[in-house]
């Protein structure tokens, strides 16, 4: 035996080695041995010491293809007490180069980098992990952004209302002082003042619950210096664009690509193609070609010479005692039940992630269709409420100029400045769902980091490079009568 080549009876055979790092082995040993002989004839001498120093270097490494190439270097030292050898002290050395090649079960690089290859499409699967909850903290703030933006807009809407209820009444009072209303009409005007006071604190209210909530998601924790911060809402609602609305087949190609939970499933099924091929390999036979070569060199003090390691060496590496093989190996596995039931499995669970796969695609589709949907029927409400509250504020107006001319009451006017609040409350709620829609659109996409400038390796390093561009930083307003 030799560095991990056996010989027996005129066999030889190289095993395979089973990693891709190269192996560097070293193994040095000192050892005295005293042995009683029973004749003369031996050694020439009853008694026997033998003093050996034994040097073994071993290198092994196996290359993706399944091809492993072994380098032996094993010397010794060996001085006696016979008085019959040829050399004493004597080197004995040998170095052994040997290739190993499977056929068939163990070829190419599937059934020796299926580890690295499973590992790197996990690094891949956890990025997609850490982009999905990225997107999905990402998509909450939206939200809550446009949660808040509808919240400031309220409090607008209500203090214009207030306004408006305030100079009713003043204009009631005004009248009721020159004898034009009678008392009456000044209970009307001012319970509108109660109530448009009372809309304006539930619109502060629910303003600051939204301030709460996206400090919230904004913050780890939120300090007494946080808790008094205020929020400005610096980009207003959106006005639908036809430019927002892709084509179908744009959208759906997008999703496909883009994805996380996809590209997860994707990565799942590339992981289970892997197993499948490797157990369908491990079905064949074990089937290795292999060659070896040897030389070794023996060397010492002689009657006529004297030389050591260096010889012995040189001997070996020049040839001078060569030995060559080669030969093919063979195992073949009866009926190999187990590689069987193995290849089944990989098999049967590759076909239920493809099944699970092309189920998430269909349902990545009816978010898409569903999103675009909504994003169009948002648009239709938020031009609809448009024309509802200017149409309300054209007909306020007509009822202001007949209640001035004295052919109205003032009840008809409270109840035109209703209709003129209702109109406005549906137009920002109308504008905050068309918000909410882009981001149903973009995240069923997969185009939230993107659309928002966002870029993933920052959130790995947790340092940012570049800062995020809001899709509607830039948009303003169209319709006036909206604010």
């Amino acid at each position: 035996s030799a560095g991990g080549i056996t010989g027996g009876g005129g066999a030889v055979q190289i095993p395979q080695v089973g990693t891709f790092d190269p192996s560097v082995s070293m193994n040095f040993s000192l050892d005295h041995n005293t042995t009683p002989l029973n004749t003369l004839q031996v050694a020439g001498v009853p008694r026997v010491n033998t003093t050996s120093t034994a040097l073994t270097t071993s290198y092994t490494q196996m290359f993706p293809a399944g091809t492993s190439f072994t380098y032996n270097l094993n010397a010794i030292r060996q001085n006696s007490s016979q008085q019959f050898l040829l050399y004493n002290p004597a080197v004995i050395s040998r170095f052994t180069i040997g290739v190993n090649q499977p056929l068939l079960n163990g070829r190419g690089t599937l059934p020796n980098k299926r580890f690295i290859m499973v590992a790197a499409n996990n690094m891949r699967t956890s990025d997609e992990l850490l982009r999905q909850q990225v997107t999905a903290t990402v998509i909450q703030v939206e939200n809550a952004y446009w949660n808040l933006a509808a919240a400031s807009e309220a409090i607008f809407a209500a203090e214009r209302n207030l306004e408006v209820a305030q100079r009713l009444d003043d204009d009631t009072k005004a009248r009721l002082e020159i004898g034009t209303v009678a008392r009456i009409e000044l209970a009307t005007t001012a319970s509108a003042v109660a109530a448009a006071q009372r809309d304006l604190i539930i619109a502060k209210t629910e303003f600051q619950l939204e301030e709460t909530q996206l400090k919230r998601l904004l913050s780890k924790k939120i300090d007494s210096e946080l808790d008094a911060a205020g929020i400005e809402a610096t980009d207003e609602l959106p006005e639908p664009n036809p430019r927002d609305v892709p084509e179908l087949n744009t959208a759906l190609a997008a999703a496909f690509e883009e994805r996380p939970d996809l590209r997860i499933a994707k990565q799942d099924l590339a992981n289970q193609d892997i197993s499948a091929r490797f157990t369908n390999d491990a079905l064949a036979p074990n089937v290795n070609v292999f060659s070896l070569y040897a030389g070794a060199g023996l060397a010492g003090d002689h009657l006529n010479a004297s030389a050591g390691a260096g010889q012995s060496l040189f001997q070996g590496f020049s040839a001078q005692f060569p030995e060559y093989a080669s030969g093919v190996s063979l195992v073949m596995p009866l009926r190999n039940r187990a590689a069987q039931a193995d290849n089944l499995r990989a098999r049967l669970e590759q076909q239920q992630l493809q099944v699970s796969e092309q189920r998430l695609r269909q349902q990545v589709e009816l978010e898409v269709r569903q999103a675009m949907v909504n994003l169009t029927q948002g648009r239709a409400q938020v031009e609809a409420a448009n024309e509802a509250l200017n149409l309300a504020g054209q007909v306020l107006d007509a009822e202001r100029t007949k209640f001035e001319s004295g052919v109205s009451t003032t009840y008809n006017v409270i109840l035109r400045q209703r209709d003129l609040a209702a109109a406005r409350e549906a137009q920002i709620s109308a504008s905050a769902t068309y918000a909410k829609a882009l981001v149903e659109l973009h995240r069923s996409t997969g185009g939230t980091l993107k659309e928002n400038g966002i870029e993933l390796r920052d959130a790995l390093t947790g340092e940012i490079t570049k800062h995020p561009k809001p899709p509607f930083q830039s948009l303003q307003k169209a319709n006036t009568g909206s604010n």
